[in-house]
């Protein structure tokens, strides 16, 4: 499979998996799982023409492993980053004393009086290293690393999880626990 095509799918699963799987024709269980069968039709009826191997290929090539089968690979998922609401079964974990966020400086007044809000996704996406921050950030803008007191956070009762491809969730994060690089 060309790699552009395997992003190409991977951006479109994303938007699927992760926000709008109707837009396909199928739904997401309780924990966010689909039929991989559905999936591959509706990925077909949408000009993406897959095969299961394909699939595989797609969610194991996944630079951000954001996608996990099932045992038998006859359901698939996103492991973060819905704003659809589902429960991936994540453990809460004790967090890193120091994360990180990565944005855009045309965000950083609104964080600053605002914190860090999920807007329309559930969590608030934070990373164990700046490398993937500023990867992040440069996505939206001009980069900008955010430091987040994780350990005064959860100190302070805030619940964190580490999804399965490694990235820290939140609910929010206030200002007073973020500081700029």
């Amino acid at each position: 499979m060309i790699e552009k095509n395997t992003v190409k799918i991977s951006k479109f699963m994303s938007l699927v998996l992760r926000h709008n799987p109707q837009k396909i024709g199928i739904t997401l269980d309780e924990n966010g799982w689909a039929d991989t069968e559905l999936l591959l039709k509706g990925l077909c009826k949408n000009g993406h023409k897959v095969s299961l191997e394909d699939l595989k290929e797609v969610v194991t090539k996944n630079d951000k492993q954001r996608f996990k089968f099932n045992d038998d690979f006859t359901k698939i998922r996103a492991n973060q980053g819905h704003s659809v609401a589902v429960d991936v079964e994540m453990k809460e974990a004790k967090p890193l004393d120091l994360l990180y966020h990565g944005t855009a400086t045309r965000f950083l007044a609104s964080i600053k009086a605002e914190g860090l809000k999920a807007g329309k996704r559930i969590h608030v996406h934070l990373s164990g290293d700046k490398e993937t921050a500023v990867k992040v950030g440069g996505r939206h803008g001009t980069p900008v690393v955010l430091n987040i007191n994780a350990a005064k956070m959860h100190e302070d009762g805030y619940k964190f999880y580490l999804s399965e491809n490694g990235v820290w969730l939140v609910s929010n994060v206030p200002s007073e626990y973020i500081w700029q690089i």
